[in-house]
This record gives structure tokens, sequence and C-alpha cells, in this order.
């Protein structure tokens, strides 16, 4: 019986590089299609509701095939299923105003989110909060009012570098549960960010991909809760006046832009997430490298050998 829940988080957990399937602008969302992706040779399918289909009733069948289908060879109920997000992360209101995506994605039971456009630290601070049941206290700020203080009316005060209460209400579970293979109750404990909450099976992202979250992205990536980010290249480089998503060896103020966000990663033990292709996978990995875009199986096969991996595909 697999440790982990989330299979991408348990090979991040043993410094393997993580591989996944899946673009921005959709994926087949239908019960036929989840069947068939139970055996995936990807490490996780990302889901682009960025720029697809905000599709709530799709992926519950998608899950639902998913869950028939399995488990996977590795012994997970089903593979990790992570979700591009529409909303962007610019401002912390603009997060709050559209935390019901979080609540709606997530109660399909999927393993992780993605946040695009990540601008500020703020920003971000609500997303993971929006993604967590208040119950869950690892990170949060020691100086905030306590629910009962606050139900005598006091104020919440700005939270600094920590998180505040999570904003996840109870409801959920019960339909994302079963995706999990675990009861309500374990449910409620187990989804939450790790590494914030080692027990925790819930991978949150964020991607930089503007000039302002590069610019911040030392704060950003600071914030508890995160397990993954990018530096995304093609909303970046459009935004830098490169019609055609730049690609490595980048121009040189997006390879500083990478560094930036690849240090920042580093110090805060977020894995960092590149495109990599057969000829540069080694390098990538050797450079820290762990979470690897691609889409080509070739890439992963390579990979995997190259850090002596064991999990079964």
């Amino acid at each position: 019986m697999a440790r982990h829940i989330n299979r991408a988080l348990e090979l991040l957990a043993q410094d393997q590089a993580i591989y996944y399937v899946g673009g921005h602008s959709g994926h087949a969302l239908t019960y036929s299609q989840g069947r068939e992706d139970a055996h995936t040779w990807a490490d996780y399918i990302n889901v682009g509701m960025e720029h697809g289909s905000f599709d709530m009733a799709g992926l519950a069948e998608y899950m639902r095939g998913l869950v028939d289908g399995g488990p996977t060879r590795s012994g997970h109920h089903t593979p990790t299923i992570v979700v591009e997000a529409p909303v962007n992360g610019t401002d912390a209101a603009n997060v709050r105003f559209n935390a019901w995506q979080f609540r709606q994605i997530l109660g399909r039971g999927v393993h992780g989110v993605l946040l695009c456009q990540a601008e500020s630290a703020d920003a971000v601070r609500a997303f993971v909060e929006s993604c967590r049941y208040p119950h869950h206290r690892d990170g949060v700020d020691p100086s905030l009012p306590s629910p009962i203080a606050r139900m005598h009316g006091a104020a919440r005060a700005a939270t600094g570098g920590r998180l505040g209460l999570g904003t996840r209400g109870r409801g959920s579970e019960a339909t994302a549960a079963p995706v999990w293979g675990i009861s309500p109750e374990e449910y409620l404990e187990r989804c939450d960010p790790w590494l914030l909450n080692p027990e925790g099976q819930l991978m949150l992202g964020v991607k930089l991909e503007s000039p302002e979250g590069v610019a911040n992205c030392e704060e950003i990536l600071a914030v508890p809760g995160l397990g993954f980010a990018e530096m995304g290249p093609g909303d970046l480089g459009l935004a830098l006046g490169y019609l055609a998503v730049p690609r490595d060896p980048y121009p040189p103020e997006m390879r500083e832009a990478r560094e930036r966000v690849f240090a920042a990663c580093r110090k805060n033990g977020v894995a960092f997430l590149e495109t990599a292709t057969p000829e540069n996978v080694i390098a990538k990995l050797d450079e820290g490298v762990r979470v690897i875009a691609g889409h080509r199986e070739e890439t992963s096969i390579i990979g995997r050998a190259h850090q002596k991996r064991t999990m079964p595909v």
C-alpha cells in the first residue's frame, strides 16, 4: 500500500524528479479518458483550465474514470491530478474573490492546484489559505485572533510573512475522499499542503510569468505551503516583447529571470518546474530541476534511469 496518496509528492520526498503531461488549453475530461489515463507513464497530469473550459462536471467524470481504471502500477489509487485555475494571482483581493474556483476544483478530488500569474506574496498567501481547512494550524501566525476571539469581534490582523487560517469550508469531502480512496474524516486531515504539513497530500504551485512576479519572487516563494513553481516563459516572454515563446537558451533578460526564480526555489525548498528534452534532461536534473515538462515519455525514461528511480510508473 502506498504511504502517500499523492504519487508526485512521494517522489519529490525522495528527491526524484516528476514528469507531467497535459497542456494549458484543456484536457479531455470524460469518463473514458480517465480510465485510459489511469495507467499514464507520467507522474502527474496537468488539467489546463487557465485557457481550457472550467468544466466541473467533466472533471468529476474524469476523476471517476481514473478511480475505476486504477489503481496505478505504483499502488496509488489514481495518478496525481493538478488543475491550473483560471484566476490570476495578481493581488490578494482578486484571489479571495475567486476562491470559489479552488473549492470547486478541490471538491472533485484533484491532488493539486496551480495558481497562474502570481505577482505578490499577499496573493499567494490568499491562495494557500483558500485551499486549506481552518482546523489546520501549521504555518499559521499565532498572533492572529483565535476563532473564539473573532466570534467576540476581534479583528483579523495582517499576517506578515505567515498564513492566516484556512478558508475552505466543510462539504466537498464526501465527493473528494472516494477519489483519494480514504474516508471523509481522513480527507479532512490529509488535504493540506505538503511540506507545510508533513502528512499533507495537497500539491500547490505558482507560475511566475510576469515582470511583477519575477520582481517579487523571493517574497512569493517564501510563503509557506508551496510545493513547486515555474518561471513561465510564454507569458513572460510576451510581456517582454517576444511573440514566439523563448526557449533555452533564453535571451539574457529571461535567463536572469530564470536564475532568480530558481535561486528562490532552492532557498525555500520549492521544486522548480521547467521543460526538458531527451537531450538536456540529465543536465537539468543535475542542476536541480525536479518538475519536468516536455510531454515525451523518452525524456522520463532517460531521467528516471539517471536518478536510479525504483518506483514503478
